[in-house]
């Protein structure tokens, strides 16, 4: 069979990594890589592995590729600290890898928000690459990191569990967060779009998620999405706007665009 290793990122996980590493304990070999945590995430984690390390964090895809770097193992399966592997999914993944036939795997993910699974708003089955051949392959991205493999990758069947935001409060900051990175990598591509566009574009989002996406059957959990997609949409283009009109060194002075 493969050898198996998991790479685990965290920041100020403490409530979670415990969970998080009891569902991975079976795997031969463990990394975490650490945003220099501020509580006891990393005594936590060095109780499970001596894989323990430390970076200042850049971006997602810097944090994964030095987490590969760190790996031994033939094959890795990417969990991040909210996550859970279940008993179905490790034995879905030891099957696979007793005789692989391909370069990697998509996992299902059954994302949870504010209490309750979230089986719409197009965030199920929510298929991420999160099992494949170590050798050879890294991360690109800024946010919504992602990795292309140079051969066949097909779907498991079991889910990985994922517990997205401990309370609204998390989601926010979580949302300001990814906000910015967004922002980020549009202005670095040089990404314009109208005021028009600004104001359309989280409208969309919310009939997208709400109606067309059946937001509507989840109840105030599938309303209250739709609404943060909403807002999740007009933050990034205004924090992008921000960055053409009103930081220093900002070269438009057109009135009505945004980037």
């Amino acid at each position: 069979m493969a050898s198996l290793g998991a790479l685990v990122l965290t920041y100020n996980e403490e409530e979670n990594i415990t969970d998080c590493l009891d569902s991975i304990d079976w795997v031969e070999e463990i990394v975490v890589v650490d945003s220099y945590s501020e509580d006891d995430t990393v005594e936590l984690a060095q109780q499970y592995t001596s894989k323990v390390y430390q970076r200042e964090f850049d971006d997602f895809a810097s944090q994964r590729n030095f987490g590969l770097e760190k790996l031994e193992s033939e094959w890795v399966l990417v969990v991040d600290a909210d996550e859970r592997v279940t008993e179905e999914l490790k034995e879905e993944v030891l099957d696979k890898l007793s005789n692989p036939q391909v370069e990697g795997y998509r996992v299902p993910r059954r994302n949870y928000f504010l209490g309750k699974w979230i089986k719409h708003c197009g965030w199920y089955p929510d298929y991420t690459l999160r099992l494949f051949k170590t050798a050879e392959n890294s991360y690109s991205g800024l946010v919504h990191e992602g990795i292309e493999l140079d051969g066949k990758v097909v779907e498991l069947e079991n889910d990985l569990i994922h517990y997205t935001y401990r309370n609204l409060d998390h989601y926010l900051d979580k949302m300001n967060h990814y906000t910015t990175l967004d922002a980020e990598k549009k202005y670095q591509a040089g990404v314009k779009k109208s005021l028009a566009y600004m104001l359309l574009r989280p409208v969309l989002e919310f009939i997208k998620k709400f109606f067309l996406k059946k937001g509507f059957l989840l109840g105030r959990q599938g309303l209250i999405l739709s609404i943060f997609s909403f807002y999740y949409q007009f933050q990034k283009y205004v924090k992008l706007w921000e960055k053409y009109e009103v930081e220093p060194g900002s070269d438009s002075n057109e009135e009505d665009t945004i980037s």
